[in-house]
C-alpha cells in the first residue's frame, strides 16, 4: 500500500487483528485485511457510511458496526493488492481538524481496540505528524523523529515542567536554527 511521505519516512504503528491490521494518520484510518487465495473483487463487499462500516469477504462478515468516529464516506477507497491477497481500505476522517481525532478502536463498541502500548505509539506518531504539518523547520531537519520525540519527553521530565511535548519540541528546534 502506498503511504504518505511522512509514513514513508517514519513507518506506521499498526494494531494487529485476527484478520489483518489497522493504523491511523492525522487524516486517515487504514485497514489491511489478509484475504484467502483466489479472492476476486466480486467476493469483497465494503459498505461505508459516515458513521458505519461493513466488510464482507466471500459472503462472511468480518466486521460490521458504528465507526469509532465519523468519516467522509464518499472519500473511502478500497483496493485489492499483492495478487489479490490483501484488501486495503482507506477511510478519511471527518474530524481531522479536531484535537480529538485519535481513534482508540475501529468500531464504537471497542472492537479491534489497540492495546495501551500501541495506542501510546500511535498518539506519538500522530503528534509528530501534526508538528510536521505546522512547522516548516521540522520538515527541514534530517534528525530521526523518534529521537526528537524521546528527547522532548526527557526534557519535560528532567526540567520537572509539565509542558506539552509540542513546547518541548520547539525548545529543541531552536538549537538547530543556526
Amino acid at each position: 500500500m502506498a503511504v504518505s511521505h511522512f509514513d514513508e519516512k517514519s513507518g506506521v504503528v499498526p494494531c494487529n487483528t485476527e484478520w489483518g491490521r489497522w493504523w491511523q494518520t492525522v487524516d486517515e484510518l487504514h485497514i489491511e485485511i489478509t484475504l484467502p487465495l483466489n479472492t476476486k473483487s466480486k467476493d469483497v463487499k465494503v459498505n461505508v457510511t459516515n458513521a458505519s462500516i461493513t466488510c464482507q469477504i466471500l459472503g462472511k462478515t468480518l466486521f460490521s458496526g458504528n465507526l469509532f468516529r465519523k468519516v467522509r464516506a464518499d472519500d473511502t477507497v478500497w483496493t485489492l493488492e499483492d495478487n489479490c491477497t490483501l484488501l486495503n481500505i482507506v477511510l478519511t476522517k471527518a474530524d481531522c481538524s479536531d484535537k480529538k481525532n485519535f481513534w482508540e478502536a475501529i468500531l464504537e463498541d471497542g472492537s479491534f481496540k489497540a492495546d495501551p502500548l500501541t495506542s501510546i505509539e500511535m498518539m506519538k506518531k500522530m503528534d509528530l505528524e501534526k508538528l510536521q504539518m505546522k512547522d516548516v523547520l521540522f520538515n527541514l531537519l534530517a534528525i530521526p523523529t523518534k529521537l526528537l520525540y524521546d528527547t522532548a519527553i526527557l526534557l519535560c521530565f528532567s526540567t520537572r515542567k509539565w509542558t506539552s511535548v509540542d513546547q518541548s519540541f520547539r525548545k529543541i528546534m531552536t538549537q538547530y536554527q543556526d
